[in-house]
């Protein structure tokens, strides 16, 4: 219904007017204080990447595939923490992960269609997320919450703005702005939940939660396109949903010794 630039516009544009809203009455100009500028836009420049390879995917793949086939970013992010974050990686949760990723591999088993080169665009965006999340574990570690999400707002908004000097488009019905508004309402809350998140684990105990998304996706496939998944594809999400649950009991565990 929206034009793809402009949806990526309100996407950041949108996030960046909330944030602002919540932090600067609280924070003022504080929040601008940074140790790591060039990280800061780095990430602002991913995010930008992510969101346009996400609504590219999404014009070309259902739902439910597309979030599968994205869902092998906590893979990668686990295994690369060892090696970038110095983050300890158990085998077991090593072997917990492989067995998300297996569900992820039922539920988009070879179906005999010829590979499409859509199906690039999502591995484009699995390895921008990878990045992402990587660069969003870091700066965790030092920066605050709210700066981070500040920057990482402005930095979409501002450059992405630029392109709507010759590329915007009239939307007239008031449903779809409202859309476009939850859009970036809805960003916001999920984007300063996940900085928390880091903020109080590492991402090697955070990444099996995210397989739970593919089971939330093909609830709303369902919901909003009447996409009702098959006996395997329920098998997989069940094999995630297990895996994640392990993953969060191992936490607990490892917490305690």
């Amino acid at each position: 219904e929206v034009p793809l630039l402009m949806a990526v516009w309100a996407r950041n544009f949108f996030q960046a007017v909330f944030t602002s809203a919540w932090v600067l009455p609280r924070q003022g100009l504080s929040v601008l204080k940074t140790e790591h500028l060039g990280k800061q836009i780095s990430r602002g420049l991913l995010m930008i990447m992510v969101t346009i390879l996400a609504f590219s995917s999404l014009n070309v793949l259902p739902v439910g595939e597309f979030t599968a086939i994205v869902m092998t970013t906590p893979l990668l992010v686990t295994l690369l923490a060892a090696r970038l974050l110095g983050e300890h990686v158990s085998p077991l949760r090593v072997g917990l992960v492989a067995g998300g990723f297996a569900g992820v591999a039922i539920i988009v088993r070879p179906n005999g269609q010829e590979m499409s080169w859509y199906l690039l665009l999502p591995l484009f965006l699995v390895m921008a997320n990878t990045g992402f999340q990587l660069m969003t574990s870091k700066l965790a570690r030092t920066e605050a919450t709210m700066t981070t999400q500040f920057y990482t707002s402005w930095v979409g908004a501002i450059l992405t703005s630029i392109p709507m000097f010759w590329f915007w488009t009239p939307i007239a019905d008031p449903y779809m702005w409202a859309g476009l508004v939850l859009m970036g309402a809805a960003g916001t809350v999920g984007h300063v939940l996940m900085i928390k998140a880091f903020e109080r684990a590492p991402a090697a105990t955070l990444m099996p939660y995210m397989y739970m998304q593919i089971g939330f996706a093909m609830l709303g496939g369902w919901i909003m396109f009447d996409h009702i998944p098959d006996h395997f594809s329920l098998i997989g999400i069940g094999m995630i949903a297990v895996c994640g649950t392990a993953g969060g009991l191992l936490t607990l565990v490892e917490s305690r010794m």
